[in-house]
């Protein structure tokens, strides 16, 4: 065995001890084995670089183990001291059962301990997780080593093997084969966790090739210095324990990366421990140790964990006096929260400063005060990869912070987050943590910015010169409104309807009259529209209320009343009165490009407008709103030619009508229109010639005025049966996946009647393609709700010829 600690007891004699590993055979030998190929238990926790959070993990079935042991341990106590009289329950008068024969028969079906020991000859690693062990098996040292360990004076019952199988001496369990001495692995992995263990044996040290070491959440108050002797390890975890000091030679291991010893009674941090010879530093040659004649030499590191990154010494007893100012150089991550750290010197933190690969600074929930910051000013050479500073729940504030890390250059930002910090800014936690996002962080900024603008204007009555405009997105001005969500909508329209001035008594009398009834609709007014129940001025947005009849019967013919109430003063009956006015064509552009905002109009919804399906369009030809991009006309059962009424010069003559495809005329009136939805109309095959999506859908900048092309088509519940206009339109991506004029991110074609989905359609490079509710059958529905758009667009392109 690669061995390199010393031995508390001499070996016994070769003729009684299996023979040694041999490492060139087993790499040559035991690669191509039986053994090799079959899986192993946690395998996944045999990693030997996992970090210290990862090992501190149980799996399911340790976590039910150690449960059930404990649940076993209580009734095994209550049947001791129970007499034949105080049985309770026919549990306890069960026979009291031997440690082997329990480990024997685990009760989650895992291998029992002797398994588990002979398995670990062929995978190097070895798993006690969750047994409730009081410290490690002897036979572990015995089946790998031929050792048997000094008994421990604190342990009063060792874990005892079960016995060996004679049947059994060349297979195990399932029929795997126990290596044989010269395929034997050497220990590289030593797990476990969440057990009783209180000492750890001497004997440890004579697995001179252990790498990672995990012992957390037991029950250990010291451990052996021969402990200090495995100078392979790279991972140590002794959390959750009851340390209260380490063997002096542990800060001396050369390969140890990671080190957790968080949740002990650790008083102090002596780095520099190893190296101390009777007061003087001696550095000239490495720190050996050596053994018998028969022993390999043990090289130590000539300075204090030469490789450490992960040093985790939360939660102990640790003072700032105990804290030797000798880092280890290469340290990345230094944890030391939940500390009493009053005494925090600045010559610590001025040592802490002169770390180059300091990254994150841990010191939450110290006693650190803020004197000892105000004390301290760092410069730019100090801390040249900081990136986090925790200072959270102490003492410290804001200001003084500010002042000991305001001179290295670069931006402090006192908010915490969950991401890591960006390039060059030094993230600095005060006070009580509240963990945020960077979206929300970036939002406050923008608006607390905003409005810091705006007071400068009140302030100045003219605007100075060459300033510049507050360019602000829709977004912003909805956030600030409340008008994100649809609840937050339906509250502003309310409040808009409700603040609607009420018509005079005379106008309303007027309207309501018998003869007013019977006469012609009274003429709509200009500024009808512009009332805050339609037109919304911080989106632009303007709604025009459906034109259809209710459709609800009404409870008892007594109760209903085609007539608007004339005495009512609230604000609904004047947005009743207001909807009479209110033009009946689903679109009555005539009327809305006479408005004030006609020209800067962005999204005009006309749902359910249906009750004079036409356009009315002004005496002019050419487009109309100009910077319009949503439309929303769903739900008006238009078909795929509308009547159209044309207004003429002379007010007083009456409009033209005629007949005019829908899809052209939308793409003539609307050159910006971005987002269209035709929900829940009549279309059919013939709107979608390709002829006319590629007028509608592509841009178009030599066009007078230039198209802006759509980026989303909805038209879900139409009868369109064919979308081989789409698949022509679809050509112009064979062999070119980039077509400048295409903007199209949406295209929703579900509950219409398609039969057949055209290969083509894969090759359209769009992020939503809804399909749902069509009567094809090929590619089925599992194809898009296992794998989205992408999958499905994927399988059309896949049936290309």
């Amino acid at each position: 065995m690669n061995s390199r600690g010393v031995s508390h007891r001499p070996r016994p004699s070769p003729a009684k001890t299996p023979a040694p590993s041999l490492k060139a055979k087993t790499s040559t030998h035991f690669a191509g084995s039986p053994r090799s190929r079959l899986p192993t238990v946690n395998s996944k926790n045999d990693d030997s670089l996992t970090t210290p959070s990862a090992s501190a993990q149980m799996s399911i079935r340790e976590a039910i183990a150690l449960k059930r042991a404990e649940a076993r341990k209580v009734m095994e106590n209550r049947s001791r001291s129970a007499g034949i009289d105080d049985l309770d329950s026919l549990e306890n008068a069960l026979p009291t059962v031997s440690a082997a024969q329990k480990d024997d028969d685990d009760i989650l079906g895992r291998e029992n301990l002797r398994e588990v020991i002979e398995r670990a000859k062929s995978t190097g690693s070895v798993n006690f997780a969750a047994r409730s062990l009081p410290c490690i098996p002897p036979g572990l040292f015995e089946i790998h080593l031929g050792v048997t360990p000094e008994r421990l004076a604190s342990v009063t019952e060792e874990p005892v093997l079960p016995p060996a199988d004679d049947k059994a001496t060349t297979k195990r369990r399932g029929g795997r084969e126990v290596p044989a001495w010269y395929d034997a692995q050497d220990l590289h992995v030593l797990k476990a966790g969440n057990n009783d263990i209180i000492e750890i044996q001497p004997e440890i040290s004579m697995f001179g090739s252990l790498k990672n070491v995990d012992l957390h959440k037991n029950r250990i108050a010291s451990l052996p210095d021969t402990f200090a002797d495995l100078a392979s390890l790279t991972l140590l975890d002794l959390s959750h324990n009851k340390l209260t000091s380490l063997p002096k030679n542990i800060f001396a291991l050369p390969e140890l990366v990671t080190l957790n010893i968080s949740h002990n009674e650790l008083g102090s941090l002596p780095f520099s421990s190893p190296f101390v010879d009777t007061g003087s530093r001696s550095r000239s040659r490495p720190n050996q140790s050596s053994g018998s004649f028969f022993m390999p030499t043990i090289t130590r590191a000539t300075a204090p964990l030469p490789r450490l990154t992960v040093l985790d010494a939360s939660h102990n007893q640790i003072v700032g006096d105990a804290i030797d100012i000798d880092f280890p150089s290469s340290i990345v991550k230094l944890d030391l929260s939940s500390n009493p750290l009053s005494s925090v010197k600045p010559e610590l933190l001025h040592a802490l400063a002169a770390l180059q690969k300091l990254k994150e600074l841990r010191l939450e929930k110290t006693e650190v005060t803020n004197s000892v910051f105000h004390s301290v000013s760092f410069s730019a050479p100090n801390f040249p990869a900081i990136h986090v500073v925790d200072l959270g729940e102490t003492q410290v504030t804001a200001e003084a912070a500010q002042a000991a890390f305001g001179g290295l250059g670069r931006q402090l930002s006192f908010e915490a987050i969950r991401a890591d910090p960006p390039e060059g800014v030094l993230q600095v936690l005060v006070g009580k943590r509240v963990l945020r996002e960077a979206w929300e962080i970036e939002i406050e900024k923008r608006a607390t910015r905003t409005k810091a603008k705006g007071r400068q204007l009140d302030e100045n009555t003219t605007a100075p010169a060459g300033s510049a405009e507050v360019v602000r997105e829709a977004w912003e001005i909805e956030a600030e409104q409340g008008l994100l969500t649809e609840g937050g909508r339906r509250r502003a329209r309310a409040a808009a309807a409700n603040a609607a001035p009420l018509p005079d008594a005379s106008e309303s009398t007027s309207q309501t009259s018998p003869t007013s009834r019977t006469a012609s609709p009274p003429k709509p007014s200009v500024s009808v529209l512009s009332n805050a129940q339609y037109f919304t001025p911080a989106t632009q947005t303007l709604s025009l209320p459906p034109s259809v009849l209710p459709t609800k019967p009404p409870g008892h013919s007594r109760t209903f009343s085609a007539a608007f109430p004339s005495s009512s003063r609230s604000g609904m009956s004047a947005a009743l009165s207001t909807d009479v006015v209110v033009p009946t064509p689903t679109l009555p552009l005539a009327l809305i490009a006479q408005q004030p905002f006609a020209h800067t109009l962005r999204t005009l919804v006309l749902n359910k407008r249906r009750l004079d399906k036409s356009f009315d369009l002004p005496f002019f030809n050419g487009p109309c709103l100009p910077c319009l991009e949503e439309l929303n006309i769903a739900g008006c059962d238009l078909p795929d030619s509308i009547s159209v009424a044309q207004h003429e010069m002379d007010a007083d003559a009456q409009p033209s009508r005629t007949s005019e495809p829908l899809l052209p005329l939308i793409a003539k009136l609307f050159p910006s229109l971005k987002i269209l939805d035709l929900s829940y109309n009549v279309l059919t095959n013939a709107s979608l010639q390709e002829e006319t999506l590629t007028r509608l859908m592509l841009s178009d900048a030599t066009a007078n005025p230039p198209r802006m092309g759509l980026t989303h088509f909805r038209l879900q519940g139409n009868r369109i049966s064919d979308v081989g206009g789409f698949a022509s339109i679809a050509e112009l991506f064979k062999g070119n996946r980039d077509v400048p004029a295409w903007h199209m991110e949406e295209l929703d074609i579900r509950d219409n009647q398609i039969s057949k989905l055209p290969p083509e359609l894969g090759l359209l490079p769009l992020d939503v393609f809804l399909v749902d509710g069509n009567v094809f059958r090929v590619p089925q529905r599992r194809v898009w709700e296992r794998e989205g758009t992408k999958g499905l667009l994927s399988w059309l392109r896949g049936r290309i010829e």
